[in-house]
């Protein structure tokens, strides 16, 4: 029996009534379990839409005893459980609820591929992932964690100039004057990055890519790494307190004066559910043209 992990915001209406039609279809298609986060549990019962095939668990339990993740939302929600999913290796397949959704497979209106995934008729495509880590001035690492789309180095909330240096491994490569850094993978290219002026990235490269923010100097430019580099971000800024490494748009960590942030490829990978045989290229064009209309 196949167990599904249904990830979504059960508070917005419109995204529940989503996620029950995704999950009786899948309860259409073949003998499952369909397991949901406990606090999405009263919300579910009040709007009588549980199933006798829903099981409600802690979150930690939903990801790991998950066959498979079930995504609706954006690339945010996507990201979101791309960060939780990881650790356990289980593939994830979003449906788009949101504007762009470069990461999402399928569309509200292709609900009857789902099926597919009882016969595993799919493809997995390995994301692959940063691993981040704030070293102090003593040598001693104050931080560690992991990131698919980016490691983002700035101010923070407020837009001010700040001072960083880029080395790889122990080799000085430049030195910024700039809102932040974007260290991103080739999932990010499309995100955060590409609205700095970064280039868009095949997801099937490895590489990395250092995106400067607003940089002072004009001939500060996007630079591509072998995603075997060992990058390291020098804090030299002087006037501020602190600055602040962001992953992924969600969790924050100050970086104080002499720190450095340590960027290399994680061993984590993503695992994204491609159930749809489409090139990257004719999907960009496709997200791009809906935006633009």
């Amino acid at each position: 029996m196949l167990q599904f992990a249904l990830i979504t915001n059960f508070n917005i209406n419109e995204k529940l009534s989503a996620a029950i039609r995704v999950a009786d279809k899948l309860i259409e298609a073949g003998e499952c379990r369909i397991l949901i986060t406990v606090n999405n549990k009263d919300r579910i019962t009040r709007m009588h839409q549980s199933r006798k095939q829903f099981t409600y668990l802690p979150a930690d339990q939903v990801y790991s005893e998950a066959d498979v993740i079930v995504v609706l939302g954006g690339d945010g929600t996507i990201l979101e459980s791309a960060r939780r999913a990881a650790p356990h290796g289980t593939p994830i397949i979003g449906i788009n609820l949101g504007r762009l959704g470069y990461m999402a497979e399928l569309d509200m209106t292709e609900l009857d591929l789902l099926p597919k995934l009882f016969s595993g008729e799919y493809n997995l495509e390995k994301r692959s992932m940063l691993s981040v880590s704030i070293i102090g001035s003593t040598g001693k690492i104050r931080f560690n964690s992991y990131a698919l789309n980016e490691a983002v180095i700035s101010n923070g909330s407020i837009a001010r100039i700040v001072d960083l240096e880029l080395y790889e491994e122990d080799t000085f490569l430049n030195s910024y004057r700039a809102d932040g850094l974007i260290i991103a993978t080739p999932t990010g290219s499309t995100a955060y990055s590409m609205s700095a002026g970064g280039p868009i990235i095949d997801p099937a490269l490895a590489c990395f890519c250092v995106t400067p923010i607003c940089s002072h100097f004009s001939s500060s430019r996007p630079v591509l790494f072998s995603n075997r580099s060992v990058l390291c971000v020098k804090n030299v800024c002087k006037r501020e307190k602190s600055l602040y490494l962001t992953l992924d748009g969600k969790s924050n960590s100050e970086i104080y004066y002499g720190d450095f942030v340590k960027i290399t490829r994680s061993d984590l990978t993503t695992k994204l559910i491609r159930i749809k045989k489409q090139m990257f290229y004719k999907t960009l064009r496709q997200k791009m043209n809906e935006y633009n209309n």
